[in-house]
């Protein structure tokens, strides 16, 4: 059985504590008791949430756990002593340590970061590259693996980085089992974009929504304004109005970033060739594509292609 150690400091968010559930339903899932959580804090007793919701947890002693996870607050913060000391002895003792958001603050203060690659929060990484510049930082990644050091975004990354750790411990299968219980659409790769588009475009209407719906089941096809305003049962001139407004850009640029994402998805997570994806993602060649890269990623598709196998190398050899 593998002892899970969960940190809490006082102010946190209860969207951290969704990782254990993960924990939870693997024991259930294997019928047995895989795992055991004990959830800690500093001082021991009840500990307050961002909220004022209180949670019972256990005091420090001496970290005897497979892996110790480490949840960050509402914002970014100066760790005690008590908490660095703790992080420094737990990386010692412990097959892996971890943090959720803002808990890499922690294990950035205890030096455990020095030289390795972590992620955070997308609203922490400013603070985190200025204030720890020899963190390798990887601001987009939902998770990041650099040997027995894991760190993830923020809120409902904690899920995606525990379904990972349960794969490592147990395989795929168990993880899938765990994934189909919480009710998870699908999956969330560590390479994977903490923004999704759909929610920078942010469309308020269901007409709106239904027709970005349409175009991302539909990308590998020729997708045309008519074909957007007859999805979301508008005139075209009607759709095109209401569209700039609520998302703030054309049905053309909208489109161009849906496409970017669905091939970077598949760029990173499959061998298909470039040319293949180009196609399968409505690009009418390569070269387009690699341009549209440019223009939204700063990158082109060879280079994320090759960052994110060098990262999936590295984290089967942790």
């Amino acid at each position: 059985m593998r002892r899970i150690g969960f940190v809490l400091i006082p102010g946190f968010q209860l969207m951290y504590m969704a990782a254990l559930s993960v924990f939870e339903f693997a024991n259930i899932s294997a019928g047995k008791e895989l795992y055991e959580i004990e959830v800690l804090s500093e001082t021991g007793g009840l500990i307050p949430s961002s909220h004022g919701m209180m949670v019972q947890t256990e005091p420090f002693g001496e970290p005897t756990f497979d892996t110790v996870i480490f949840g960050g607050g509402m914002a970014t913060f100066t760790a005690t002593p008590g908490l660095v000391d703790f992080a420094v002895k737990a990386r010692e003792s412990s097959r892996r340590v971890a943090s959720i958001c803002t808990g890499v603050f922690i294990l950035a203060q205890a030096g455990i970061l020095d030289g390795r690659r972590a992620t955070t929060h997308w609203l922490a990484t400013s603070e985190l590259k200025e204030g720890y510049p020899k963190i390798k930082l990887e601001p987009d990644r939902i998770f990041t693996i650099d040997g027995p050091v894991w760190t993830s975004a923020g809120m409902s990354a904690g899920i995606d980085l525990a379904l990972e750790m349960v794969e490592k411990d147990f395989g795929r299968d168990l993880a899938r089992s765990v994934a189909k219980k919480l009710v998870l659409s699908h999956r969330r790769a560590g390479g994977q974009l903490q923004h999704s588009e759909l929610l920078d475009m942010d469309a308020r209407s269901d007409r709106v929504q239904s027709s970005l719906d349409f175009a991302r089941r539909n990308l590998k096809k020729t997708l045309t304004v008519d074909d957007l305003a007859e999805a979301a049962n508008l005139s075209r001139r009607q759709f095109s109005r209401v569209f700039h407004s609520e998302t703030g850009q054309s049905p053309a640029k909208a489109i161009e970033h849906l496409r970017v994402e669905a091939a970077r998805l598949m760029l990173e997570q499959s061998r298909h060739s470039i040319e293949v994806i180009a196609a399968e993602n409505g690009f009418v060649d390569s070269e387009r594509m690699r341009r549209a890269f440019l223009r939204i990623c700063g990158q082109p598709p060879q280079v994320v292609r090759r960052n994110a196998r060098m990262a999936t190398e590295e984290q089967s050899d942790a």
